[in-house]
């Protein structure tokens, strides 16, 4: 099979990942979660006490942080620095400061070009925020998934509890809220639809069907 670029982004919660990782493996190419590694780092200046507010302090953070993704037995497994974190990084702490960490336009002019050596061969499936309109610009296809704010906190909801967390449903739907304003509203790569990308609403089809919809679109 031919192969291509596919960028997928949307706010939090939409399915990206999940979407993502179930394309790339249907087309047996690899699949890169953009936003672990922005978790990543997140969990690197919290380790640290850096001050997520100041974009030099980050940057010094990354410049240390070695941030590897592989596929283990056909899983995404993320290291920092020879550290297996593919679960830490879907922590509370990291999950309410990443946007903090990611909006920093130094740091994600750095993320981007890491982002971009990965696709430099081409048949890749790649997940973010600013797939489409900044790491990869020139993507075959592009897709922008969206869901309700209620949608995608519950989905939040169950994943933690699956996890043994003690969360709020409240709380989630409210931070859910409060992230997609911030990352719409920042400077630096703003989350917003690529021109020529197409929207999908997850909230109310199945991981399957949006799967199937995403293949078609690739076949046409």
């Amino acid at each position: 099979m031919e192969q291509y670029n596919i960028a997928i982004d949307g706010p939090s919660s939409a399915g990206k990942s999940t979407i993502a990782k179930k394309v790339a493996a249907r087309l047996g190419t690899t699949y890169l979660d953009t936003g672990a590694m922005y978790r990543a780092l997140t969990l690197s200046a919290l380790r640290k006490g850096a001050d997520l507010e100041s974009e030099p302090a980050i940057l010094a953070v990354l410049d240390e942080s070695e941030i590897h993704l592989t596929q283990v037995e056909g899983h995404q497994t993320v290291f920092l620095n020879d550290e297996d974190v593919t679960e830490t990084i879907r922590s509370t702490d990291v999950t309410k400061n990443v946007s903090v960490v990611s909006s920093h336009e130094k740091v994600r002019a750095e993320m981007v070009r890491r982002q971009q050596r990965f696709a430099e061969k081409g048949g890749i499936v790649m997940d973010g925020r600013d797939i489409g309109t900044v790491v990869l610009p020139n993507a075959d296809l592009k897709i922008y998934l969206v869901a309700s704010a209620e949608e995608r906190a519950l989905r939040r909801y169950h994943e933690s509890v699956a996890k043994g967390m003690t969360v709020s449903l409240e709380q989630l739907t409210e931070d859910m809220k409060a992230r997609d304003h911030y990352d719409m509203n920042r400077e630096a790569s703003p989350l917003r639809k690529a021109d020529d990308a197409v929207e999908l609403d997850t909230t109310h089809l199945s991981i399957d069907a949006v799967v199937e919809t995403v293949l078609n679109l690739i076949k046409k």
